[in-house]
């Protein structure tokens, strides 16, 4: 009785339940924020991820230009459901090089989070030349324009050295070869040993079907063939990390 009595004085007193809400609101985010700066980094140490290479920030570049994003998310959900359609669910690390990251939360089409090495590069030129060719249900619009566009990279060594102004990791050699990794990325005839040094897993060859020219379709279809395809799930354990 008398502990409804004190609330009731509580509740009367209109500047002792502002102050009362207060206190109790600051405690709790003393106690959610103070540690943070304790901790060097939040997000857990992943084997296999890097970033991204010249040819597959041009292609994000061009994926977040055409609004791709607004229609597909890049976050697979730790449920069932999810899981058993798109693959392993995603990890904090897969996105800790993406400014802005793209995880989304619209599913006109499916998550592309796993998407890397799902399909052909062929079935990706043609998915986005005619949509309905390769899925009769989409209603995806069409960019085959993609395939006639020149890519343009006269400045792609500024836009890795604006990735490392906010901490992505490429380093002096990486810059340098910006260019030429780019334009080695995307031919079938090019000595590929350093960027697949610099950039492990990167997918090497072309990829628009007309080796003589690099485009935007180029870029676009080498960023998406590696969603997903950097860390190695069958050695994950996703209560203890690598096994």
């Amino acid at each position: 009785m008398a502990f409804i009595d004190k609330h009731r004085i509580l509740e009367k007193n209109a500047t002792l339940l502002l102050v009362s809400s207060l206190v109790v609101v600051s405690i709790g985010g003393i106690v959610e924020i103070a540690p943070l700066f304790y901790l060097e980094n939040t997000i857990e140490k992943v084997k296999g991820m890097r970033p991204y290479s010249p040819l597959e920030l041009a292609g994000r570049n061009i994926y977040i230009r055409e609004g791709c994003y607004v229609c597909h998310s890049q976050m697979i959900r730790p449920f069932r459901d999810e899981v058993e359609r798109y693959g392993p669910y995603s990890l904090a690390a897969e996105s800790m090089y993406d400014h802005p990251f793209q995880w989304g939360s619209k599913r006109t089409g499916p998550d592309l989070a796993r998407v890397g090495g799902r399909y052909s590069n062929e079935w990706h030129v043609q998915h986005l030349i005619e949509p309905r060719s390769v899925v009769p249900e989409s209603i995806m619009p069409s960019y085959a324009f993609l395939a006639d566009a020149p890519l343009e990279y006269a400045n792609i060594e500024m836009e890795l050295k604006a990735n490392i102004a906010v901490g992505v990791p490429y380093d002096e050699a990486m810059v340098t070869n910006a260019k030429a990794d780019l334009e080695a990325q995307a031919d079938p005839d090019a000595d590929w040993s350093g960027i697949e040094e610099r950039y492990p897993k990167a997918v090497l060859g072309d990829f628009d079907g007309d080796p003589t020219r690099l485009t935007e379709m180029d870029a676009l279809v080498a960023y998406l063939q590696m969603l997903g395809t950097l860390v190695d799930f069958s050695s994950y354990d996703p209560t203890s990390g690598y096994r």
